[in-house]
């Protein structure tokens, strides 16, 4: 079952006071949550006395069951608009001494391929780390680290029933890619998006963590603003080549995190696609996005340039087969990326 497919059934359900569905009536609350055939959202009523309250969720309930999954198990919530009622908040079950955000202001340069390197990295180095691929509409990491038949399973830990991230090279990952069919787009909402990374974060077994790596979507949206009202962030990288168009986007992000209601500390700046070298002359450098633009950036906006990564054929061939560069003793893109691992410790 999908988020869309509950919206769905539920936009035939009308609430009888004003013969409107109950999305277009704003009824349904954003935090639909899916696990296995369980379902579970909220209902907003205007007072606890409604008389349509026992009739609205029962006729939603069974159109979840007619039009979605007939054994689908659906727990609907009742939430009233003049009502103090005390809501359980539930805090996320990441136990991590670093979490860090890694961000790129468009997509196309890199950001992936620099989250799954210095996950891996982070991991050689004896850290235990997790990685959540948050780009819910173009999730990348299962290709990347060759998972993508994988699916993650659900544990009990401590009564409750928590999803298990899927562990390879030592690293710890979920992504939304686990669990949609990856030949169809994912068409969501901000609010759908959003809480399906909330959910990947609070209701996944995370263990104990040194660091916690966070692939964002390029740009800016509402899932950036729930993951700075979720988690605790340490602070953010952002990637970018040193081509002027993408620097635009970069400082847009920078701005974002250093946005007085975001507040997120800047760690550095990394440009990806430095420079082009070729396998059979190792010694060349050709600058075909531009040169050292994200090493003035940096100057500029006072941060600090934690490295530079060149476009190198085969960086990209690793991350296709599944088997990121970081993972290569020896290559010189391998060790770029274990030294921008020691300039975060530093």
């Amino acid at each position: 079952m999908y988020p869309q497919q509950i919206i769905d059934a539920l936009r035939l359900v009308r609430y009888p006071g004003t013969g409107k569905d109950l999305v277009e009536s704003g009824m349904l609350e954003d935090d639909i949550r899916i696990s296995g055939l369980a379902v579970s959202f909220s209902l907003i009523f205007e007072k606890d006395t409604d008389p349509f309250l026992k009739s609205v969720i029962k006729a939603s309930e069974t159109a979840i069951k007619t039009y979605v999954d007939e054994n689908a198990a659906v727990t609907i919530h009742t939430k009233f608009v003049h009502k103090n009622a005390q809501v359980e908040t539930r805090k996320p079950s990441i136990n991590a001494k670093h979490i860090i955000a890694i961000h790129s202001g468009k997509g196309g340069v890199g950001k992936s391929t620099v989250s799954a390197n210095l996950a891996v990295a982070l991991a050689k180095r004896g850290y235990k780390v997790g990685l959540l691929d948050a780009d819910i509409h173009g999730p990348s990491m299962p290709k990347m680290f060759h998972t993508e038949d994988c699916r993650p399973v659900s544990v009990t830990i401590d009564g409750r029933d928590l999803i298990e991230p899927i562990e390879q090279y030592g690293v710890k990952m979920l992504s939304i890619g686990f669990f949609v069919d990856p030949t169809n787009a994912v068409v969501w909402r901000g609010g759908l998006a959003s809480n399906a990374v909330k959910q990947l974060i609070e209701d996944a077994y995370w263990g104990e963590l040194d660091y916690f790596l966070i692939d964002l979507p390029p740009g800016t949206s509402d899932i950036h603003l729930t993951l700075v009202s979720e988690l605790h962030l340490t602070g953010a990288i952002v990637v970018t080549t040193p081509q002027p168009v993408a620097l635009v986007d970069a400082r847009k992000g920078v701005d974002m995190f250093r946005n007085e209601k975001i507040n997120v500390p800047v760690l550095g700046i990394i440009e990806n696609m430095a420079w082009f070298t070729p396998a059979e002359l190792p010694n060349n450098r050709y600058y075909i996005f531009g040169q050292d633009g994200g090493k003035k950036l940096a100057e500029e906006i006072g941060v600090p340039l934690l490295g530079q990564i060149p476009l190198v054929q085969s960086v990209r061939e690793a991350g296709d087969n599944g088997m990121p560069i970081a993972l290569q003793d020896g290559h010189p893109a391998a060790e770029l990326f274990d030294k921008i691992c020691q300039a975060l410790q530093n």
